[in-house]
C-alpha cells in the first residue's frame, strides 16, 4: 500500500468516527456499538476522576493506554499530543500543566479538529490549541515542547521512523516522549497486512515490538524503555474486529493467533 493511500483511508475512516461517535481502535468491545467509551477507557487505565474532568464528547474510547498517567507532567510545561483526536488526552494534560502551561494537539483529520475545538470551547480550555498536520511533519518549531505524548496513533503512520525523528526535533533538550501504542510479537498474515479495514482498526499498521523500540532509539532518544505492556486477548470480542474477520474471511485459529501477537505497550524516552 502506498503511503498516500494509507493516509487518505485513515483520514476518511477517522473522519467518520468523529461524526458517528464510534470507536474502532480499542482493545475492548467499543467498536461499532459495543460498550461505552468510558468503559473502554477504564479498562485501559483511566480513572473515573479523569473521565469526569473532560468535556462531554472528548472521549471516544480510541486509545490503548493512558500516556498522561506516566508522563509526570508539571505546571508550566508545554505538551504536544500526536494524533489528538477529539482532545481527550490534551484536556487531561492541560489539567496537569495548568494555566501557565500549554497543550498542542496535532491531528490530520479536519472533522476531529472541529470536534476537539468545540470541546475546548465547551470546557473553557484557554491553554489548549489544536493544529492540522501530519505527525510525520509536525507543525511546530525545533526545541519548542517539554513533552510529547501519543495514544494508539503512531501505529497508523506509514513512516514511524520519521514520526519519532519529528518528535525528537520538537522536544527541548531534556524533553521526554511518552506513548501508548500497539506492537506485534509476530508477523501478521499477508491478507491482514494488506487490509485497509485492518489498518484503520490499528492492526495492519502495527510493527514488531523490537522494531518499534529501535525506531525510537534511531531517532536519537536515550533511556528508552517499556514501562508497561499487556496482551490484546480481548481483540476477538470487539464487534468491529468481528466484522472485519467476516469481511476478509479469517479462520478462527488465525484470529486467535493474531490476538495473541498484539501487545499494548507504554514506552518512554528522553532527549
Amino acid at each position: 500500500m502506498k503511503h498516500s493511500e494509507i493516509k487518505k483511508v485513515v483520514r476518511e475512516g477517522y473522519g467518520k468516527i468523529a461524526k458517528t461517535n464510534s470507536s474502532c481502535c480499542a482493545p475492548t468491545s467499543s467498536c461499532c456499538g459495543g460498550s461505552s467509551a468510558d468503559d473502554t477507557s477504564r479498562k485501559i487505565g483511566y480513572t473515573d476522576e479523569e473521565l469526569s474532568s473532560v468535556p462531554e464528547g472528548a472521549n471516544l474510547g480510541l486509545g490503548c493506554g493512558n500516556p498522561v498517567a506516566f508522563a509526570s507532567l508539571k505546571k508550566g510545561e508545554t505538551v504536544m499530543d500526536l494524533g489528538s483526536g477529539p482532545g481527550f488526552d490534551c484536556f487531561l494534560a492541560a489539567n496537569k500543566v495548568g494555566k501557565s502551561g500549554k497543550v498542542i494537539g496535532i491531528d490530520m483529520t479536519p472533522e476531529m479538529l472541529d470536534r476537539a475545538r468545540e470541546n475546548a470551547r465547551k470546557g473553557n480550555y484557554k491553554n489548549v490549541e489544536f493544529r492540522l498536520g501530519e505527525i510525520e511533519n509536525l507543525p511546530a518549531a525545533d526545541n519548542s515542547v517539554d513533552a510529547v505524548i501519543s495514544n494508539c496513533v503512531i501505529n497508523l503512520a506509514p513512516d514511524k521512523k520519521r514520526v519519532f525523528k519529528e518528535a525528537f526535533r520538537v522536544l527541548k533538550p531534556g524533553g521526554r516522549l511518552m506513548v501508548s501504542d500497539i506492537v506485534l510479537t509476530k508477523e501478521l498474515p499477508d491478507n491482514i497486512k494488506d487490509s485497509m479495514e485492518a489498518y484503520i482498526g490499528c492492526i495492519a499498521g502495527a510493527i514488531s515490538k523490537d522494531e518499534y523500540i529501535m525506531a525510537i532509539k534511531y531517532a536519537g532518544f536515550r533511556d528508552v524503555r517499556i514501562v508497561g505492556e499487556s496482551y490484546y486477548l480481548e481483540l476477538m470480542n470487539d464487534p468491529g474486529i468481528r466484522d472485519l474477520i467476516e469481511k476478509i474471511n479469517i479462520p478462527p485459529d488465525v484470529v486467535k493467533e493474531i490476538a495473541e501477537s498484539m501487545v499494548s505497550v507504554k514506552v518512554q524516552g528522553m532527549k
